[in-house]
């Protein structure tokens, strides 16, 4: 079983995941709009160019996966603080180089730093309102 983290936006996920990639790097291993789904034609114009989905690789077989919302279809986003995504990188150098690329413009919870526990944590909202912690254990790495 794998888990991979989907986020949805309302009308900025294209935007969202061109960061995402700028961080991470790779290429997007779909992007479609809604105007590309079967039986949308009478989507209103604004929400054509939503992302229906899409998904970027981002390391290690995770894939982060997104979506807009289509208000027309009823749907409504609530953002929360009741969702993270946590990564475990490979490196403390690639652990900070994540979490300073990710927290750029966001809301820093815990510093990156050593925690009692042993590892080397930090977490922080970004800038579109997702939720991170970056969790580097050197122990699980050697």
């Amino acid at each position: 079983m794998k888990a991979q983290p989907y986020l949805n936006f309302d009308g900025n996920t294209e935007e969202v995941f061109d960061f995402y990639k700028s961080v991470f790097g790779g290429e997007f291993l779909m992007k479609m709009k809604m105007s590309d789904g079967p039986g949308l034609d009478d989507l209103p114009e604004d929400e054509k160019n939503r992302i229906m989905h899409i998904s970027l690789p981002i390391g290690d077989g995770i894939i982060l996966m997104g979506s807009d919302i289509v208000p027309s279809m009823g749907h409504k986003l609530t953002v929360g603080n009741n969702v993270y995504v946590s990564l475990h990188p490979d490196s403390r150098e690639d652990a900070d180089r994540i979490f300073n690329g990710l927290s750029s413009g966001g809301d820093i919870e815990m510093p990156m730093a050593d925690q009692f526990w042993g590892d080397y944590f930090g977490s922080f909202a970004d800038k579109y309102g997702v939720r991170w912690m970056i969790n580097y254990n050197a122990k699980s790495n050697e």
